[in-house]
């Protein structure tokens, strides 16, 4: 990997949370697609990453690359029991609006538009923040996830008889702390490597549709 750090003066960065897809450009130099070899496929698990130049910076140390995508798989796509999946996505969107990872928050809280149709409640997260009012249930959810980003510390016993009264059970808390610990962790890698970007307007298509 070079030690020459990349410069990107003309980058269009976004100027607020947001639940449209971004782009992210890196500070270190990625991998090319070509340079790919086997042990970096593996460590990719799904192939189509490598369109990602997070996943191709990431893939410098493949091991490393393995063990974080299975760690993320498992703790978002894994049906068996536990937390529903769009409050597995409110966790990370939560987290990752705490922590100012612009990138991380929108694409959680997209998926947590998507999953659990309600965009609006979604957006006033992103717009308020951590404190904008929820029903009890989300508020559970998100008061645990953000304290647990704050320091491991600040979650408190309260926080889990908070989540058990808006019914979540043992499996169902985990699944909640499990994404709000990966995305602590995740978005302080992201947010040392790079930057988002508001991706260039589509051919045809004007900039403010």
């Amino acid at each position: 990997m070079t030690d020459a750090v990349l410069n990107h003066p003309d980058l269009d960065r976004p100027l607020a949370f947001t639940q449209d897809q971004l782009g992210w450009v890196p500070w270190l130099e990625p991998l090319a697609e070509e340079e790919l070899t086997e042990p970096h496929w593996d460590a990719l698990v799904d192939r189509g990453r490598a369109k990602s130049p997070y996943f191709l910076l990431l893939a410098h140390d493949p091991q490393i690359l393995k063990a974080r995508t299975r760690t993320d798989n498992d703790i978002f796509y894994n049906p068996d029991a536990g937390l529903p999946r769009e409050e597995r996505e409110l966790a990370a969107a939560a987290t990752s609006r705490h922590n100012g990872c612009v990138f991380c928050a929108s694409v959680h809280a997209r998926f947590a538009s998507h999953y659990s149709k309600r965009r609006d409640d979604v957006q006033r997260l992103l717009d308020d923040g951590v404190d904008a009012p929820q029903d009890e249930r989300w508020r559970a959810i998100v008061d645990s996830s953000v304290a647990l980003t704050a320091t491991p510390g600040a979650l408190a016993a309260e926080h889990l008889d908070a989540l058990r009264a808006a019914g979540l059970d043992d499996l169902a808390i985990s699944d909640a702390l499990h994404a709000a610990a990966f995305f602590n962790w995740a978005n302080r890698l992201m947010l040392s490597l790079g930057e988002p970007t508001t991706p260039a307007p589509r051919a045809g298509r004007k900039a403010d549709q």
